[in-house]
């Protein structure tokens, strides 16, 4: 049986493939405050900005291609049952060659009823705009979890977590609750690796745990090595 080997990514692998993120930038997201355009107060106050910022971020992804860290993670599975956690709105582990993805923040290329969260849509193309509507007449909203909403793929991930025989966390600073938790739920004798070019401010170092302060798709390659 294959050993069960859990990711947690986060923006810093996604940004070698060209996309920005909002947490390098002071709360600004591609010039825009984050609040009016990834919470609940933003979509009342001005829906056609957060539509029109979503239309935009599909387009950047849309553009951009997996990385070597993407395709490292997937060549992962010729040995190991590999579960990749993100915080990441893109499919790029999913271009990448992954299997099995759990999308804590939700989907960009997806959208969903502001009716009924269960009617969940893929997107054609970039563009999702005032008037598009689920079947049931209701508007269409991105299948995004802006803040201050709940994260309903936690208790999932959370359950794979407690799985693990090999944790690894990569490109993500571990300051975005609840996904910083999930190392908290690793078994102690775990092995698990770090890979940031900044080492995480986590309260504790858990035991087992092996820092790579490098980029993500360096990491990779050095912890490929290793895990060999």
């Amino acid at each position: 049986m294959k050993k069960k080997l859990v990711v947690l990514s986060g923006a810093g692998i996604s940004a070698e493939s060209g996309i920005s993120t909002f947490r390098d930038s002071g709360g600004l997201w591609e010039g825009y405050d984050v609040t009016e355009v990834a919470s609940p107060q933003g979509w009342r106050n001005n829906k056609e900005l957060v539509l029109e910022f979503y239309n935009q971020r599909r387009r950047q992804i849309l553009k951009a291609k997996p990385n070597s860290a993407h395709t490292a993670l997937a060549s992962l599975e010729k040995d190991y049952d590999v579960t990749i956690i993100t915080q990441n709105i893109d499919d790029l582990h999913e271009r990448g060659g992954s299997s099995y993805v759990i999308h804590l923040h939700g989907e960009i290329k997806k959208s969903r009823s502001t009716f009924d969260s269960s009617l969940i849509y893929d997107i054609e193309g970039s563009e999702l705009n005032l008037g598009d509507k689920c079947e049931k007449g209701s508007q269409l909203r991105p299948h995004i979890v802006w803040f201050g909403e709940a994260v309903p793929m936690i208790e999932t991930a959370i359950r794979y977590c407690f799985t693990a025989d090999i944790f690894i966390v990569i490109g993500t600073s571990m300051v975005v609750y609840p996904a910083a938790s999930l190392i908290e739920f690793v078994p102690p004798d775990c092995a698990k690796y770090i890979i940031d070019p900044k080492k995480p401010d986590i309260f504790y170092p858990p035991p087992n745990t092996i820092y790579i302060e490098k980029s993500a798709t360096e990491g990779m390659k050095e912890l490929t090595e290793m895990l060999k």
